[in-house]
Formats: structure tokens, C-alpha cells, sequence
């Protein structure tokens, strides 16, 4: 479930572009002095929103230097730093070590099995520092897998489940923010879940691994009604994110909300559409 949160990068300037990658750089040193080069391994561009989220809404002093890694090694790019993005390199350790739970009980990927043992030793450490935000996920994630086992669980439910995660994620803290965070996180995390079903959902069909799309899948109205589940779920999100007074790099991320969630989406239902011409003949909703 992680390649959602991303930025439509054709409508970014690039100025724009270059300081959300310094908010993702940020969060690549800070899991390499936290946890290591597995931590670096973990990384994603998902957690970037978090981080330049939280930045624009509680304002915390952010540090800017100019670095070089391994991934660009001959040219310095600009680095930010602050309690926000070492707080998104460890949801996004942690993010990280479920999906391979995640993976191995759904495929027994035996290297997610591996690199999951790797990411739960990391994981000692957030528990000292996240004691009951990771009692209330850990629950959740229980939750989340024993529902996917299920033949009955519907895609409502078990996306309910997930939003509930990422809503735990989204809230850094208890105060007056905390529940706008919450529900901006349910819709998001139910919108996550959905898309990763309904872009598996043929591959899953195949394998028979569970996935709650596949009982819909053969309805003519199939994509229609995915496409209008996930556009409410987004309304529900960006009507909470509208609500938090947030000024700094706030293009960057209506951008990723209004836009760049829906690109790997819009990728997957072109190739869908390619692949089975019929679809865009009337059927399963298509104009």
C-alpha cells in the first residue's frame, strides 16, 4: 500500500518540486541515523505529505542544509529537517514493517517475511517513544489482518480498518487539531486501501489471494461505482484538510490531495482499459 501519496509532478513548479524532495531527503537522513541503511531501504515518498503536512500546520524550526548522498552523489540538493520529518521517518519504518506482515500473510513473500524480522527489531525503539500510539495500531493491524483472512469482509470494513491507522499516524498529538487530522487520515487511508484492492484485483483473482473486490469485480458497473467510493472518500479528506490553518507549502499539498493521489489510480484504469477493450464500450462505467 505505500506509491499513493505522491505528487502529480507535471502540475508542480519547480521550485515546488525541489523543496517537497528536500522534506523527503529530510526523512531519508533521518531513518539512516535512526535505523540505519534498512531504514533507508523503507523509505517512500508516502510519508513526505506527513512531514510537510505537520510542518505547515504546528510551524516547528526546521533546519535547511545542502547535502550529497548515495542517490546523488556528485550534486549537493537542499535537505529539511524537524521534528515532523524524524516523527514521518518513523511512521514510515513502522508503515513499512506491516505491509511485509501484510505481504507474507497474503503471497508468503518470503524476503517481505525477512525484511519484516529486520524492521520489527527496528521497531523496539518506537515502542519506548510511541507507547500508546503503538498499542492502538498494533491492535488495529491485528484487526486489519484477521478481517482480511475472512471470506466475508467487505471493502468497507476492511478499509474502514486501515483509514483507522493511518487516522492513529496523522494525530502527532492531542490537542485541537487532533480529530481533524484523525478524520483527514480515516478518508485517506480508506482511499489508500481501496485503490491497492482495486489494482490488484485481477493479479489476486489469478492467485487466489484475498482481496474484497473480487466478488465485484465481474458487475458491469464495476469501475463506476470504485471510481465514485473513491472520490467520496477524497471529498471526506480534502474537507478536512481545508479546515486546518495551514499557509506554508499548502499548493504542494493540494497538489498530492486533489491530484497526485489519483495518478497511479488513472495509470491502472488506462491499462485496464487498454487491456479489455469492452470496458470502454458502456460497460463498467465509462463515458
Amino acid at each position: 500500500m505505500f506509491g499513493y501519496i505522491i505528487v502529480n509532478k507535471a502540475e508542480m513548479k519547480f521550485k515546488e518540486f525541489d523543496r517537497y524532495h528536500s522534506f523527503y531527503c529530510g526523512i531519508c537522513r533521518e531513518l539512516k541515523r535512526k535505523y540505519g541503511p534498512w531504514g533507508q531501504i523503507s523509505l517512500s515518498y508516502d510519508m513526505t505529505f506527513l512531514a510537510i503536512l505537520l510542518t505547515g500546520l504546528y510551524e516547528p524550526r526546521t533546519r535547511r542544509e545542502s547535502c550529497k548522498c548515495v542517490c546523488h552523489p556528485f550534486e549537493s540538493h537542499e535537505m529539511r529537517g524537524n521534528i515532523y520529518t524524524e516523527y514521518a521517518a518513523d511512521m514510515n519504518l513502522l508503515f513499512a514493517y506491516y505491509k511485509c506482515q501484510d505481504d507474507w500473510e497474503d503471497e508468503k513473500k518470503l524476503r517481505k517475511l525477512l525484511f519484516g524480522k529486520i524492521l520489527e527489531k527496528k521497531t523496539g525503539k518506537l515502542k519506548e517513544i510511541y507507547a500508546e500510539k503503538m498499542r492502538k495500531i498494533n491492535l488495529l493491524m491485528q484487526d486489519f489482518l484477521d478481517a482480511e483472512k475472512s471470506d466475508h469482509a467487505d471493502i468497507d470494513t476492511l478499509a474502514g480498518v486501515f483509514g483507522r491507522v493511518m487516522a492513529e499516524m496523522m494525530a502527532v498529538q492531542e490537542d485541537e487539531w487532533a480529530e481533524n487530522l484523525r478524520r483527514l487520515g480515516f478518508y485517506l487511508g480508506k482511499f489508500i486501501y481501496i485503490c491497492d484492492a482495486y489494482e490488484d484485483v485481477e493479479s489476486d483473482i489469478k492467485k487466489g489471494t484475498p482481496n474484497p473486490l473480487k466478488r465485484k469485480f465481474e458487475n458491469p458497473d464495476f469501475e463506476e461505482e470504485c471510481r465514485m467510493i473513491l472520490t467520496m472518500m477524497m471529498s471526506e479528506c480534502c474537507k478536512e484538510f481545508e479546515k486546518l490553518p495551514i499557509l506554508e507549502d499548502v499548493e504542494i499539498l493540494r497538489n498530492i490531495l486533489y491530484s497526485g493521489v489519483w495518478c497511479r489510480y488513472e495509470a491502472v484504469r488506462e491499462k485496464r482499459m487498454r487491456n479489455q477493450p469492452e470496458l470502454s464500450e458502456g460497460g463498467n462505467g465509462e463515458e
